[in-house]
């Protein structure tokens, strides 16, 4: 029996991927599948600010990749959004202010619909829940979890667009968020009549603590793969060797 810490990486599929955008780009990123069986719910992962050091790489998105298809049987695909660099590599392009990003999140979604993947919901963090807001409400997506979402870039226009395609939303505020805290977000995500607002005690906009990395994974499983959490979470052991 392994405890599972911070750094465990526990075992997976883990294939390097290539995305192509409709604009021209070639985007790198990895798909973590689990190791013997199909996936019975995907996450596309879209990571934080890049100029400001955010990446596929970013912890709570690595520690998704790492863990969740072993504990939860979840397919997770992450990738580097335009001129972003991580260890996988960079991906061509510019930064574009979540403008161009369209197409970085329409060629995420694309690929995993063409792979076949089930139930397929976006996991966005900061600059990722506007990407997520402003360009994920896609036919093969089924809902979205938001990780400190900003509303910055994201309009009233976007979450009317969002509520109007009638798709769930979770979003993680944390209480002391940089940004936009629990009290504000509800007001701001009225407007969308699916959208569930989670206030986190003590949490801050980078969820630093494997406490709160936890509370992120648990109500991300428990949103598309509930059966997976026993007594309302996710084992924190793992029993084998990582």
């Amino acid at each position: 029996m392994t405890q599972i810490r911070a750094a465990t990486i526990l075992p997976a599929r883990r294939t390097p991927i290539t995305l192509t955008t409709a604009d021209g780009l070639n985007l790198v990123g990895e798909l973590a599948l689990p190791a013997d069986r199909d996936p019975v719910g995907t996450l596309v992962c879209l990571h934080p600010l890049p100029t400001h050091g955010g990446m596929m790489d970013s912890h709570i998105i690595r520690k998704a990749s790492y863990r969740l298809p072993a504990l939860a049987d979840l397919a997770v695909l992450r990738f580097n959004t335009r001129g972003t660099e991580s260890e996988r590599g960079k991906s061509e392009g510019k930064f574009g202010g979540g403008v161009t990003e369209k197409h970085d999140v329409e060629a995420a979604v694309g690929y995993a619909a063409a792979a076949g993947l089930p139930h397929i919901y976006l996991l966005g963090w900061s600059f990722g829940t506007e990407l997520t807001l402003m360009w994920g409400a896609l036919p093969p997506v089924e809902g979205a979890i938001l990780l400190s979402p900003p509303l910055r870039r994201a309009t009233d226009e976007d979450l009317d667009t969002w509520a109007a395609s009638g798709k769930p939303l979770i979003a993680m505020v944390p209480e002391l968020d940089d940004y936009l805290r629990p009290e504000e977000a509800r007001q701001r995500f009225a407007r969308v009549p699916k959208a569930t607002v989670i206030g986190v005690d003590g949490a801050k906009h980078l969820w630093v603590g494997e406490n709160y990395v936890r509370i992120v994974l648990d109500e991300i499983v428990r949103t598309v793969n509930p059966a997976a959490l026993h007594d309302g979470a996710l084992p924190t052991d793992w029993e084998g060797t990582p």
